[in-house]
């Protein structure tokens, strides 16, 4: 289907609901009215306003929980298709070297961004763009955080995202690879958006042998051992669980099974990945939660939710499961380690504790994205992003 009969379907609600369930706020139907009228260049003007990556978000955003979720044509029946508009008008832009708006003005002010993952790169654009002079600092070689090193290919195709870091770059940003911790008192403002990369442990008997791994570590250096008629069971819900699924059994896994604790209904991983996962031919097993792994396999129990969502076992329900590898994908936490280098405040949840204005315990140093506690989705780490550059800018200035 043609990007304008996407459109049309659109109603153009004057409440916008759609812009509300966007965690950018995106001001989706005056972008829809303009590609209605194949006004394309407009559409990516709108569209850049309030994000760098629609042909990211286009595709990976959980949709179905954020902007088309709250789409009034979705009440009675499908809700307007806007991943992939958005997607279409950040290809668009892509393909035409149409380049973000930038402020012709020279800016005195310098800023040090350390990680490049969505908040970071977001960031940088909404500064550079404000004519402040910008350098990342990324550990790894290549920019891009989790959408170069955590979302499988199949997902997200790399030349994209690096498109899209180029069009940032090209905003004047200067980066620094294989560095994270620059001199940072030769800079006006710091902003840390180094992400939640520490795995989460099971806290289970068995998880440290040798035949079990961390999803996002096998997802981020890839150096998986080999599946070939093998059964493999990851444990989580997530998408980083559907993700490292799908790759798995792309790597000729004779069998690969999902183990949730809860019910389907509740699994946080996005709808159309739990779909394309079964079509895939990746097993679910729901409302299972492992004991203990020992001699490749896992003791689990079954469990139940009562009305309130608490979670409960359910007595002499205990089984085993047996696999050759086990994969753990129950989610990740921030390297203390490094948040200790700056000696900075950590909130009751272990986040990185900020004001309202994304300000850390030390004057100048500013936090974003998971390293805060925002929500684990691409779009809320772009809006953090967002939001600490516009609140750096009114620091600067003030």
């Amino acid at each position: 289907m043609k990007v304008k009969e996407l459109a049309s379907y659109c109603l153009n609600c004057k409440t916008k609901p759609c812009a509300k369930g966007c965690p950018l706020e995106n001001n989706i139907p005056d972008v829809i009215n303009f590609v209605k009228q194949g006004k394309y260049v407009e559409a990516y003007n709108e569209l850049s306003k309030t994000t760098i990556m629609p042909s990211i978000c286009g595709r990976i955003c959980p949709h179905s929980k954020q902007c088309e979720g709250k789409c009034v044509r979705g009440i009675k029946g499908e809700s307007v298709q806007i991943g992939k508009i958005d997607s279409y008008i950040g290809d668009f832009a892509l393909e035409n070297n149409i380049k973000y708006e930038k402020k012709d003005t020279y800016n005195k002010y310098s800023v040090a961004i350390i990680g490049s993952g969505p908040s970071g790169l977001t960031a940088a654009a909404f500064l550079a763009r404000e004519g402040i002079n910008v350098t990342i600092y990324e550990k790894e070689s290549h920019l891009g955080g989790l959408l170069v090193h955590g979302i499988p290919e199949f997902r997200l195709d790399k030349d994209i995202v690096r498109n899209v870091i180029q069009n940032i770059l090209d905003l004047g940003v200067k980066i620094e690879n294989k560095s994270i911790v620059p001199n940072i008192n030769q800079y006006d403002a710091v902003l840390l958006s180094t992400g939640a990369n520490e795995p989460i442990k099971l806290n289970i008997e068995g998880e440290d042998l040798e035949y079990v791994y961390q999803a996002n570590t096998l997802l981020q250096e890839g150096n998986h051992p080999k599946y070939d008629d093998k059964t493999v069971v990851i444990i989580g819900g997530g998408n980083v669980a559907m993700d490292a699924a799908r790759t798995i059994k792309r790597l000729n896994a004779k069998e690969v099974i999902i183990l949730y604790r809860r019910s389907e209904n509740e699994m946080p991983a996005e709808k159309n990945e739990i779909i394309e996962a079964k079509n895939e031919g990746i097993k679910f097993i729901f409302n299972t939660k492992p004991l203990k792994i020992y001699n490749n396999n896992i003791e689990c129990i079954r469990t139940e939710s009562d009305e309130n969502r608490n979670l409960k076992d359910i007595l002499n329900s205990n089984y085993s499961i047996n696999a050759d590898y086990i994969v753990s994908a129950i989610g990740s936490k921030i390297d203390k380690k490094f948040i200790n280098e700056f000696d900075l405040e950590l909130n009751e949840k272990g986040y990185v504790k900020v004001d309202e204005n994304n300000m850390t315990s030390k004057n100048g140093i500013f936090a974003c994205g998971d390293l805060i506690g925002t929500k684990a989705t691409v779009a809320f780490a772009c809006r953090s992003g967002r939001d600490s550059a516009e609140n750096i800018v009114r620091f600067l200035n003030n």
